[in-house]
């Protein structure tokens, strides 16, 4: 039998997902997350801290282009022209999970985790953040060829900070 293994995060990243949650839960909002480079570790973050998971309201996983499209809404043309890691994707990812979703905050994550192909760059990721009623929050990253875990975990605090920056709002 395979032994498995729990990912161990940093504690800043485990404090910071506990901060967002409840400044979700004081101010009664609810929130999602479209992932794409990071797999659902947003989602399982903000669902691991015991006593505040129940703000968070849903995860889209959106790995592939299609999936994208058919859970999100995104538009394949503009994926195709923009390409899917990009400003307008994560922007679309945001707006779709919003529209898809009962949550007040949501946080799009899309980029090259490595390794990357060879027109693509390691370590680029893109955000974006939408609190219902107001305009969407964009951020590039670049976090260079520090691997696919580092970038993963160097994507979930980006995350976790726009969500935090929304919700003081």
């Amino acid at each position: 039998m395979a032994e498995t293994i729990d990912p161990i995060l940093p504690e800043e990243i485990s404090t910071l997902a506990e901060h967002v949650l409840e400044l979700a839960k004081t101010k009664g909002l609810r929130l999602a997350s479209a992932e794409s480079c990071t797999g659902g570790l947003l989602a399982a973050v903000l669902t691991d801290v015991s006593g505040l998971s129940h703000v968070f309201e849903r995860a889209f996983v959106t790995y592939s282009d299609e999936a994208k499209c058919e859970m999100l809404d995104c538009d394949s043309s503009e994926i195709e022209n923009c390409g899917a890691v990009s400003r307008e994707v994560a922007i679309a990812m945001a707006q779709g999970a919003l529209q898809k979703s009962e949550a007040d905050v949501v946080v799009s994550i899309t980029g090259f985790a490595g390794p990357a192909g060879p027109t693509d760059e390691e370590g680029l990721v893109h955000f974006a953040c939408l609190l219902k009623g107001e305009a969407s929050e964009h951020c590039e990253r670049h976090f260079g060829e520090i691997g696919r875990d580092g970038v993963r975990l160097a994507a979930l605090e980006v995350a976790l900070m726009m969500m935090k920056n929304a919700l003081l709002k």
